[in-house]
């Protein structure tokens, strides 16, 4: 029993338990009748584990080698994880079980660990180790890039030295504003789409989106040889709606402050028959999100940080899911609008929130409260969220213009304002940020970095 304990801690000491029962009386061998659970380990390790159970005496029966039985649905040895062992594989292995039953009268005794609270009437008891798979994960947003690859763009890195003195770091931008309709949202909508049916496609397809991802799904819907039907906010910026017109969807408005998009945009859906894409609430459109951030680990090497807007959530999601599978030591930092900060007060709270709807000039993240779906992965994921106000969104646009010589609408602009004013805290080593967008018009753009709006 200690040779086969101790050597099972040496081996793997963080990621190997083993629960060893009693010795019987009475036994043919009287050596103990040992089962060994054992999760995350590796064919070597099993060998060497085999070895370190003692042998029999003379004459005893020899014990049964240790062998590996996968529980139903999976494989003994799961897909390989980040630490090199192979993760969610459940097996049982039973070690050195004599094959001789006990004198008359003997009972075999289950070992107990302090969670299991009722004698189970399974003799081959066992330690079952569950794990619950998220709704998106690394694999999903490698997938989603796969079939992305050759319709969106692979946007462009950006880097600026006096944007790396004012910061303190090295710092790479990620310029979703040059993706296909202006916004990361087009790598979401039409990853979504495209996994759509024949027969999905044939009824078309509905979105409610302040803009961008209404872009997007029209775009997604003129490739993919389908319809759309979008419902926007009455008051959503002109240049927004008439590319949303140009890609061929019908638009249908709603007043954002009294109304509801999501009822509007289901039920229209229900009564057309059509397919609703959400603008967030979709593992498709989450892992699709989350395929810029994984285009900027893959451009500049493992990432010490990384900021991202944050209205829905979805992209925050999807790139912390990114970030977080291939640099599990990164922070993950959020930026809202200070009159749109649901997602923190909702994480702060432990639960979703509503807040009044926000009037602010980043139209994008002007939410009253974050996706379910994505809240329940973003409050696992994000490390921090921080907020900038108008004014210094404002500021971001123009250092952006002057300095980078690129144009980002507001949504755009406030990871980038979180960098210059601070508020993301000291930063050090390599801070990846995502500039979500760049949907402005000409004279949008001129007041918001002139005297104001």
């Amino acid at each position: 029993f200690h040779s086969l304990h101790a050597t099972s801690h040496a081996l793997h000491p963080m990621h190997t338990e083993v629960s060893v029962k009693k010795p019987t009386r009475g036994g043919a061998s009287g050596y103990p009748d040992a089962r060994a659970v054992v999760s995350s380990v590796m064919r070597r390790d099993l060998l060497a584990l085999s070895r370190a159970v003692s042998p029999s005496p003379p004459g005893a029966r020899r014990a049964r080698p240790l062998t590996v039985r996968p529980e139903p649905g999976t494989s003994a040895l799961g897909p390989r994880g980040r630490n090199g062992y192979r993760g969610r594989a459940r097996s049982r292995i039973l070690a050195a079980r004599p094959r001789g039953r006990g004198a008359a009268g003997s009972r075999r005794r289950r070992a107990r660990t302090p969670d299991q609270g009722d004698d189970r009437p399974d003799s081959r008891w066992r330690n079952r180790v569950t794990t619950t798979r998220p709704p998106v994960t690394l694999d999903d947003v490698r997938a989603a890039a796969g079939r992305l690859e050759g319709v969106a763009h692979r946007t462009p890195v950006l880097r600026s030295r006096t944007l790396d003195a004012l910061v303190g770091a090295e710092v790479h931008l990620k310029c979703e504003n040059f993706q296909r309709v202006g916004a990361f949202k087009f790598r979401g909508a039409y990853h979504a789409a495209s996994r759509l049916t024949p027969e999905q496609l044939a009824r078309g397809i509905a979105a409610y989106s302040s803009g961008n991802h209404a872009q997007a799904v029209a775009l997604a819907a003129r490739e993919l040889g389908t319809t759309a039907v979008i419902v926007m906010p009455g008051d959503a910026p002109p240049s927004k709606r008439a590319a949303t017109e140009g890609y061929g969807a019908e638009i249908v408005t709603y007043d954002r402050y009294t109304g509801d998009r999501v009822a509007v945009a289901e039920a229209l859906a229900a009564e057309r028959g059509l397919t609703l894409i959400p603008p967030y609430e979709h593992p498709d459109v989450i892992a699709g999100q989350g395929t810029a951030a994984l285009e900027l680990i893959e451009e500049t090497g493992e990432l010490d940080v990384l900021l991202a807007p944050v209205g829905g959530g979805g992209l925050i999601a999807g790139s912390a899911t990114a970030v977080k599978g291939l640099c599990p030591a990164a922070r993950v930092v959020g930026v809202e609008p200070e009159a749109g900060d649901d997602t923190r007060r909702s994480l702060a709270a432990g639960h979703r929130v509503s807040i009044p709807v926000p009037r602010t000039i980043a139209d994008g993240q002007a939410l009253h409260t974050p996706g379910e779906l994505t809240f329940s992965l973003n409050r696992r994921l994000l490390d921090e969220v921080v907020l900038v106000g108008d004014d210094e969104i404002r500021d971001a646009m123009r250092f952006a213009f002057e300095r980078l010589k690129i144009v980002l609408e507001p949504s755009g602009a406030t990871a980038l304002a979180a960098l210059l004013t601070g508020r993301a805290g000291a930063l050090r080593g390599r801070v990846g940020t995502i500039l979500s967008g760049g949907n402005v018009d000409a004279g949008r753009f001129a007041r918001l970095c002139g005297s104001g709006d």
